[in-house]
């Protein structure tokens, strides 16, 4: 569940769950520590998420602790909506590929400290379980999508039976 932070007209930040106002810097901690925020206006209601994280990019950028290449910055503008939607859609494959790997790269190094005797069996579980602990749970799913996909198939020949039978 994503953290909901209404911003004010003043544009105060108020983190709802810690009912405290926060500063961008500390909705940046948040994000590095693996939480999902959702930035809402308090009067309207309208998600200004992306505007906040941008802000916060920006912030970044002016302190040059991420600096963004001056020409990707151009050609971002010039290019308008359909460039920005064509890098949304590259950046965000490209960070699902980048925590795939950490991911795989995590559970192999687990492994290798497990099989070297660093790191006790139980321990192994408990330590690096988040990533793979769901795996029944993944199993029953794609037994239920495999079983929805054949029952889609069953209607969709049964459909062109039909369509066949028509004169």
């Amino acid at each position: 569940m994503a953290y909901v932070i209404k911003r004010y007209s003043n544009r105060k930040l108020y983190d709802v769950q810690e009912s405290r106002y926060v500063t961008l810097e500390e909705l940046e901690e948040l994000i590095r520590a693996g939480k999902e925020i959702s930035v809402v206006d308090a009067a309207t209601g309208e998600d200004l998420t992306s505007v906040t994280l941008a802000q916060i990019i920006l912030d970044n950028e002016r302190n040059r602790r991420a600096a963004l290449p001056t020409a990707f910055l151009h050609q971002l503008i010039k290019h308008g909506e359909a460039w920005q939607e064509f890098v949304q859609k590259s950046l965000g494959l490209s960070l699902e590929g980048i925590i795939t790997s950490q991911r795989q790269a995590d559970r192999i190094l687990r492994e290798w400290a497990a099989r070297a005797g660093l790191i006790p069996p139980g321990e192994r579980r408990a330590r690096g379980g988040k990533g793979r602990e769901p795996a029944p749970e993944e199993e029953n799913l794609r037994e239920e999508l495999a079983a929805l996909k054949e029952k889609l198939r069953t209607l969709e020949e049964k459909l062109q039976r039909k369509k066949r039978r028509r004169p």
